[in-house]
């Protein structure tokens, strides 16, 4: 299991054929993975959540392309695929007064997972799940 920290980034794009095609174009040409995605549509827009691997910051790319983007800092955890891990981690972050914000997340068919969140506070989440979880 590892925790850290990303970043993720969040815009709005027109629900049109081909504006998720080149808003992560941008990503592809500064050769930066994105490990997560997530998007919410309404009507003739939508708000998209891209999540990136390492620390290299992004949004002057996304404001040089006409992008409006907020920037935070997530919560990365590659954890066992098995039952009861989000149970875990969720009643742990409970306990200790911690609200989960946004959370997205995938199975990588066998052995692992990767679940992505913001929470309430997330330094203070990021050292629970350090502390509690061993990692």
């Amino acid at each position: 299991m590892s925790v850290k920290l990303i970043r993720q980034y969040t815009v709005f794009l027109p629900n049109v054929p081909g504006a998720l095609a080149k808003f992560v174009e941008l990503f592809a040409n500064e050769g930066i993975n994105i490990i997560g995605l997530a998007s919410e549509i309404r009507d003739d827009s939508g708000v998209v959540r891209i999540a990136v691997d390492g620390d290299r910051k992004v949004s002057h790319i996304l404001t040089g392309a006409g992008f409006t983007t907020i920037e935070t800092s997530m919560i990365s955890l590659e954890l066992e695929d098995k039952p009861g891990q989000l149970l875990r981690l969720t009643r742990l972050l409970s306990e200790n007064n911690i609200n989960i914000t946004t959370v997205y997340g995938t199975s990588f068919g066998g052995a692992s997972g990767r679940l992505l969140m913001n929470a309430s506070d997330t330094d203070k989440a990021l050292e629970v799940l350090k502390t509690e979880l061993g990692v």
